[in-house]
């Protein structure tokens, strides 16, 4: 395990960290972790190209192969930029995008922080008003580059990690609601049984005054 876990590592390091799920998988170390695991090819990251591919062979001691273009093609460096004219606010790029790199609220204009940009096209297809494009950015330097995936990298451990916690307290909450209407249906039960046996205690002490047998 830890040397798996030592290779996932590895090809993430490497991996553009675009957040772009183009490989099938939701994020760029779920990628890695399945490749590692054997559950997808090396070929499948269209960001990467084939120069990510060869450093991935590299990493695994294997013979590289070219890009699978059944999962795209690479694209030249861009970033999604929103027509706050036509933004209605409707928050549903806001939750598409892996890296929290746009910001506003519902019913109000939303606003796509560029330096934070991976360029992955995750908002455009939500979109409800077609507001989104995306524009060419100059290709970054390697040092850029790098400094930019490990930027990427962590906002999107951090937003898997907020994610997690709101489930986690959404199910806490459902739980709760839960616990509080057995609660309730129970202690409805219990005084309804209560009533029942009020009642037969009544009707026993009514019957014995009238000197009238009760069967029991």
């Amino acid at each position: 395990m830890q040397d798996k876990n030592k290779l996932i590592k590895k090809i993430d390091a490497i991996l553009p960290q675009t957040q772009c799920s183009q490989c099938g998988y939701d994020g760029c170390k779920p990628y890695a972790t399945a490749i590692v695991e054997g559950q997808a090819d090396i070929d499948q990251c269209p960001p990467g190209g084939d120069i990510g591919v060869a450093a991935i062979a590299a990493i695994l001691n294997i013979a590289p192969t070219p890009l699978n273009t059944v999962y795209g093609h690479p694209k030249p460096p861009a970033v999604a930029i929103i027509d706050e004219e036509q933004c209605i606010g409707c928050t549903l790029c806001i939750r598409a995008c892996p890296v929290d790199a746009i910001i506003g609220a519902a019913k109000c204009m939303h606003t796509v922080l560029s330096d934070l940009c991976t360029g992955c096209e995750r908002c455009i297809a939500p979109c409800p008003v077609d507001c989104i494009s995306m524009v060419p950015i100059p290709i970054p330097s390697p040092e850029e580059q790098q400094k930019m995936a490990n930027g990427a990298r962590q906002r999107y451990q951090l937003r898997q990690l907020r994610l997690a916690r709101q489930q986690q307290q959404k199910q806490r909450v459902i739980s709760a609601q839960a616990g509080t209407k057995t609660t309730a249906a129970v202690l409805a039960a219990d005084k309804k049984q209560a009533a029942i046996q009020a009642a037969m205690q009544r009707a026993r002490a009514a019957l014995e005054q009238a000197k009238i047998p009760f069967e029991k």
